[in-house]
């Protein structure tokens, strides 16, 4: 089979991953997706970075084997942390997702921008270097946001305890005068509306499922690996966990009937 044809891989420590595999689709409709919850694992964010990196290896090995032509790192917290180790290690290109505090820097009128993110991301030299490239000149305040991703994962985008926890991370940042808010973690995007909410729409909300979804489409260009139009590609997903939560979960996220598939032993 011509390369164009394999599939390309998508994972994330859980379901965020697929805010990012919904623009995937939209984008490059004639492409075969793969897309690996590592809900069994999640959230990565209080993992330390050595089993991040273990579990990255692991969750890509599978997709090779499923013989992907391309890895999109669809997780923050797995970029920051292993990405760099992907690429030394795969033999095929890796595609990650950062915060987008680079957009955000040139956004703000205030000159203060807010980053929501899990504790390993905010705490990540990767995150540091972005804001010191990109961010020189404003005041950046990423702020971990312990127990979002549990609710995410769990299908609650609105209770009074999702709503209570973005209060607490969202509210002092707009007393500090943050306008333009960065998601960085892919669970977050399913929280916007909930976000907006208990801001009053006092901020702009940047997430990056399409920046990063531009940038597959040139690495796919870049290595010939586009696949021609004029055909709906299929989605296959994969996961650690088979529990009637979280299919409901996935099919709220994703927005139509699926059937998961369980991943394998050696990976789970």
């Amino acid at each position: 089979m011509p390369k164009t044809l394999h599939p390309i891989g998508i994972f994330d420590s859980g379901l965020g991953g697929i805010s990012v595999l919904r623009e995937i689709q939209r984008l490059l409709p004639a492409e075969d997706l793969i897309y690996v919850a590592d809900s069994a694992h999640a959230p990565y964010g209080s993992k330390s970075p050595e089993y991040i990196r273990e579990r990255s290896k692991r969750v890509a090995d599978f997709l090779l084997e499923q013989q992907v032509k391309v890895l999109m790192v669809a997780c923050n917290t797995a970029t920051v942390h292993a990405v760099d180790h992907l690429r030394e290690t795969l033999p095929i290109p890796v595609v990650g997702i950062e915060p987008a505090v680079k957009p955000a820097a040139r956004m703000t009128a205030t000159g203060v921008v807010g980053v929501l993110a899990t504790q390993q991301t905010v705490n990540s030299p990767r995150l540091h270097r972005l804001i010191r490239e990109y961010a020189s000149e404003v005041q950046v305040i990423a702020q971990a946001c312990p127990g979002l991703v549990e609710h995410v994962e769990a299908g609650d985008f609105s209770s009074e305890a999702v709503r209570q926890l973005l209060k607490h991370y969202t509210l002092p940042l707009l007393e500090a005068g943050v306008d333009t808010l960065v998601l960085g973690c892919t669970h977050y995007p399913f929280l916007s509306e909930a976000i907006h909410d208990v801001t009053h729409g006092r901020m702009t909300v940047l997430e990056t499922s399409t920046p990063v979804t531009h940038q597959l489409m040139r690495v796919l260009a870049l290595h010939g690996l586009g696949r021609a139009e004029g055909r709906q590609g299929e989605v296959q997903f994969f996961s650690g966990r088979q529990d009637e939560q979280h299919l409901i979960s996935m099919q709220m996220l994703w927005q139509r009937a699926v059937t998961p598939q369980p991943l394998p032993e050696p990976y789970r």
